[in-house]
């Protein structure tokens, strides 16, 4: 059975950090494109950060050079480091894995930036 948990998700301060983690098991994270998505209340699903198998990563102009998405192979986890946290921010937090017509989401992390 695929799992993906993710985890790490809070309260946290507008300027603060959190890192939040997505544990996969069922499926082997290195070979799979993996990516974390958010929603935000009443706003559509937005798609945040993407990490291919071959390790090429890409972000959402929102988020571009405040968060870092990676990998460790080793733990079989993704991981979403999210720095100069703004009250936008705030959402539930998704990591998805897709290989070919293989498709998994976990169950999401709320992340709330307060002002």
């Amino acid at each position: 059975q695929v799992q993906l948990v993710e985890s790490g998700g809070g309260l946290v301060q507008a300027g603060g950090s959190l890192r939040l983690s997505c544990a996969a098991s069922g499926i082997i994270v290195s070979i799979y494109s993996l990516y974390w998505y958010r929603r935000a209340p009443g706003k559509q699903r937005e798609l945040v950060a993407t990490i291919t198998s071959g390790g090429s990563t890409n972000y959402a102009s929102s988020v571009k050079g405040r968060f870092t998405v990676s990998r460790d192979n080793a733990k079989n986890t993704v991981f979403l480091q999210m720095d100069s946290l703004k009250p936008e921010d705030t959402a539930v937090y998704y990591c998805r894995g897709i290989l070919q017509r293989y498709d998994y989401w976990g169950q999401g992390t709320q992340v709330t930036v307060s002002s």
